[in-house]
């Protein structure tokens, strides 16, 4: 098949940054197909019961709700101010939006890989040439089916949530941790909602420093009030009594009041809690599923052992690179987003090696920073951030704004001005 005039725009992924760059592609008349190995919102939904640290107005855009209105002419949107929960994002926002795209979504279709029609990774190196010639993405549907379909231009917005880091020190599984993966839980749970009989009256040891963590510990110490034999051990890499250093007058309330709520369950013992800084997991004894764990841990050079039945594992995730392990794609040595990027984050934020810092500082770096010596293949949304977790939706949204000047050629492209 001879390449098209008009490209082929291959979305990977129909979370909110999928969804806005299928907006943009129809709103400029741009063939696209969006694939989504889950539902619409997968990742949004499997932790769905968490509430958005950041309000709707800064979760939606311009564009995103004209396509909505366009369809549902009434259509009634939470308030710009309100702080919702990842499914009630879903249901408010992503599913009228993906419905106004009909059939253009495939969901429960993974793309597993991602190359070009008769080229490998060596070849042409970074040669413009290689554009010539389409992307070429092995498909499997529900059934387990596999299937071929091209495309000229891929959008990988497929994200992080789905490919979890591992426990043990330097960040290499623990010993033991690959038998017991299956028994770990390396996600955020709804530890009051559906999974409260699997956590109540069990002796929890929790692994991490990060709101993931918090947001478990804390809901552990919830369910706890009510459970007064459970117990939650909560220990992270980091030093100090209390696990975060609070932004002054942070305008984010439900981060702050996260923060302040579980630094109190860590500096105190009365809530079921013991909070242990400076451990780290060495290794990971399972005496069979639900017949619980022995877990050593080493602080300062001692040695403890916590005997418990859960574990859950809230360190972090990372990018899924075996996608384009046949694409010419520089990544970071650090985060592992791409490097042009991944370069620009660290650069701006000054006193920070990885890049990191408040969120709320962090914006698009414009077109440039997202070009890869592969034509035509784009890193975006929490993907693009690879390890930094300072990843905001709006910052994907503005990505998006980003990559169609590139597309099209136009840099004064304005996608408030094509939604009307």
């Amino acid at each position: 098949m001879a390449k098209t005039e008009t490209p082929r725009i291959a979305i990977l992924g129909a979370g909110p940054i999928g969804l806005e760059a299928a907006a943009c592609a129809q709103a400029l008349g741009m063939p696209f197909t969006v694939y989504e190995r889950g539902r619409v919102g997968e990742h949004l939904l499997r932790w769905g019961h968490v509430r958005l640290f950041s309000p709707f107005g800064m979760n939606s855009t311009p564009l995103g709700r004209s396509v909505i209105l366009k369809n549902v002419p009434k259509y009634e949107f939470p308030a710009d101010d309100a702080c919702i929960t990842g499914r009630e994002h879903v249901s408010a926002y992503l599913t009228p939006l993906a419905e106004a795209f009909e059939d253009r979504i495939q969901t429960d279709t993974l793309v597993l890989q991602v190359g070009r029609r008769g080229l490998l990774k060596e070849d042409e190196p970074g040669s413009a040439t290689r554009a010539q010639q389409p992307f070429r993405l092995l498909l499997r549907d529900k059934q387990n089916r596999e299937r071929i379909e091209e495309a000229d231009i891929v959008l990988d917005c497929t994200g992080t949530y789905a490919q979890h880091r591992w426990l043990g020190e330097g960040g290499i599984p623990a010993v033991g941790e690959l038998a017991a993966e299956g028994q770990i839980s390396y996600f955020l749970d709804d530890i009051l909602g559906e999974r409260r009989q699997h956590y109540a009256n069990r002796n929890t040891l929790v692994v991490g420093a990060g709101f993931s963590a918090a947001t478990t510990v804390c809901n552990l110490a919830a369910l706890a009030a009510d459970n007064p034999s459970a117990w939650v051990y909560w220990i992270a890499r980091c030093q100090g009594h209390w696990p975060f250093k609070r932004i002054p007058n942070d305008p984010l309330k439900e981060r702050d009041r996260l923060a302040l709520k579980a630094n109190n369950l860590a500096a105190r013992t009365d809530d079921n809690v013991e909070f242990h800084p400076q451990t780290v997991v060495e290794a990971i004894e399972s005496a069979g599923p639900e017949r619980g764990f022995r877990v050593v841990t080493r602080s300062l050079g001692k040695q403890r052992v916590f005997e418990v039945e859960r574990i859950v594992a809230n360190v972090g995730y990372s990018p899924d690179r075996l996608l384009y392990r046949e694409l010419q794609i520089h990544e970071c040595y650090a985060s592992l987003g791409p490097m042009k990027l991944a370069a620009a984050l660290v650069e701006s934020t000054p006193g920070k090696s990885n890049g990191e810092g408040d969120c709320l500082r962090k914006s698009s770096h414009g077109p440039e920073s997202l070009r890869n010596p592969e034509p035509n293949f784009y890193i975006l949304g929490s993907k693009s951030y690879g390890r930094n977790a300072q990843f905001l939706m709006r910052v994907g949204f503005e990505q998006i704004r980003d990559v169609f000047r590139l597309i099209t050629g136009k840099a004064d492209l304005d996608t408030s001005r094509i939604a009307k």
